[in-house]
């Protein structure tokens, strides 16, 4: 009867213990990077979808007037909506492409123009960085938005039931009928009862 192991177990069964051990220290970094990718996936994708979830509301609640210039200041002008984000009751937003890392930011306020005056109050939130397509169409009822960021697959939606307001047209003052000539009066002199009384 044996009470103890030999030397020559113990050494090899430390050598697998430390074989066992190595291989689960690599199998724990493997999953700790792919947890910080997945992070990091879902916290790129938890942005954009926060993002357009902003300019589908932000569409959503306009009145229709909507511009849409193609310069260096403006892309997207929303005149009048109620999805404010800072407690307005109704707010004018712009979407604009800054060229510092080509930045998509949206910019809240009342009353102002772009390019900006330093007395005009307003607040700008950075959307998303290395922007290659923002566009927006605006057909009748329909708006498409499109935004393309570099190495990532395009964003794309469509706003159904938004017109755009209809312009009153000015009335015209109207002129007589015809061709009738407007009556003309001719100035009468009267005299008073007492000059006549002197005469």
């Amino acid at each position: 009867m044996r009470k103890a192991f030999t030397l020559l177990e113990v050494l090899i069964s430390i050598a697998i213990s430390g074989i066992v051990i190595v291989a689960l220290f690599s199998i724990v970094d493997v999953l700790q990077d792919s947890n910080k990718h997945l992070a990091k996936h879902l916290k790129k994708s938890k942005i954009i979808g926060k993002s357009t979830k902003i300019l589908y509301l932000d569409l959503i609640g306009s009145d229709g007037n909507i511009t849409i210039k193609r310069d260096e200041f403006s892309r997207l002008c929303i005149e009048n909506t109620i999805n404010s984000i800072y407690n307005l009751s109704t707010a004018k937003v712009c979407w604009v492409v800054l060229k510092k890392d080509n930045t998509l930011a949206r910019v809240e306020g009342n009353n102002y123009n772009l390019p900006l005056i330093s007395e005009q109050k307003v607040e700008v939130d950075t959307i998303m960085t290395q922007i290659e397509i923002f566009d927006i169409y605006h057909e009748k009822d329909k708006i498409i938005a499109v935004i393309v960021q570099k190495d990532k697959e395009p964003i794309t939606f469509m706003v159904q039931g938004i017109t755009k307001p209809v312009k009153k047209k000015k009335k015209k003052p109207t002129k007589p009928k015809g061709n009738k000539k407007p009556r003309t009066t001719t100035p009468t002199t009267t005299t008073s009862t007492t000059e006549v009384a002197k005469e």
